[in-house]
């Protein structure tokens, strides 16, 4: 089948995180299109807007938008109008829910989600937090953690505890390494403590591409060539179930992040902790005792 080729603008008036989201979740589902984004972002003026106009009129295709501002929305909607293109004003239809059930009209306040109020620096602190907590630093500091996440060497825990900081998540990752002992702090954390594992092909592939980009042949101890413990397949495998045992030993769940995205490794990580926080709310309580697994 042959793919077809589109325009797609994306016209916001902030950073344009929400429709870059919703692009990539609709623009996967067609496998045979060649889909170009044309991404217009901080649009708040007219003269701002004349040079998107200029070039949807240019290089024509559907236009997606999350322009609030009345004025400019009419002036878009008018332009594509007359080119014959669709518009879709994403945030309408939530919108309109929102206001019926609220009762009151939204402000048309471009960028609101972004200011500098606590939420931003909650953000801001979280992600200073990661990084003096990344793998095993600042141990003394876990106290302090939202969730630390445990794992084998390269089973993603940074990435996704830099994730979660970015939602205000003050998210530590201790490494998980056989006949060393872990942090003493994680043993009477006040935190959930999450597990991540995976299959122990897609670990040996992430470690070898690891040594080549840091030079792996020149290497000794731990990360050294290909025959070393670090990439050998019955390693490999008898270091992950060890982690695994370990985990369950301490009441820790564990997520398979083999074919999981970062987002979906984070977004199983916080439904982890939200039934980890309703069990202690429950206890608190006076409900029926349970186990401490998050």
């Amino acid at each position: 089948m042959e793919s077809q080729r589109i325009n797609l603008h994306l016209v916001s008036d902030a950073t344009g995180e929400t429709l870059n989201a919703i692009a990539r979740a609709t623009t996967v589902q067609f496998e045979h299109a060649q889909i170009l984004h044309h991404r217009w972002s901080l649009i708040r003026t007219r003269f701002q807007l004349h040079r998107v106009l200029e070039g949807i009129e240019a290089e024509p295709g559907p236009v997606l938008s999350t322009l609030i501002d009345r004025a400019l929305r009419a002036e878009l909607d008018q332009t594509c109008q007359r080119l014959n293109l669709p518009v879709v004003n994403v945030l309408d239809p939530v919108l309109n829910v929102l206001q019926d059930a609220i009762g009151e009209q939204a402000e048309a306040r471009p960028g609101r989600q972004y200011q500098l109020n606590a939420d931003y620096f909650s953000r801001i602190d979280a992600m200073h937090y990661v990084l003096a907590h990344d793998d095993g630093q600042a141990q003394p500091g876990l106290a302090e953690a939202d969730v630390v996440l445990v794992g084998v060497s390269r089973s993603s825990k940074t990435p996704t505890c830099f994730y979660l900081a970015n939602r205000g998540i003050k998210a530590a990752n201790v490494p998980l390494v056989p006949n060393l002992p872990i942090p003493p702090a994680l043993e009477s954390i006040k935190c959930p403590v999450i597990g991540l594992t995976l299959a122990p092909e897609a670990l040996i592939d992430i470690r070898r591409h690891r040594l080549r980009l840091i030079g792996g042949g020149g290497q000794t101890g731990p990360m050294r060539q290909d025959s070393s413990d670090y990439v050998d397949e019955d390693a490999v495998k008898a270091e992950l179930l060890w982690a695994r045992r370990f985990c369950n030993s301490h009441g820790w769940p564990t997520i398979d992040v083999t074919r999981r995205s970062i987002e979906e490794t984070a977004a199983t990580v916080l439904q982890l902790m939200e039934a980890w926080h309703d069990r202690q709310a429950k206890l608190a309580q006076g409900g029926p005792a349970q186990h401490s697994r998050p």
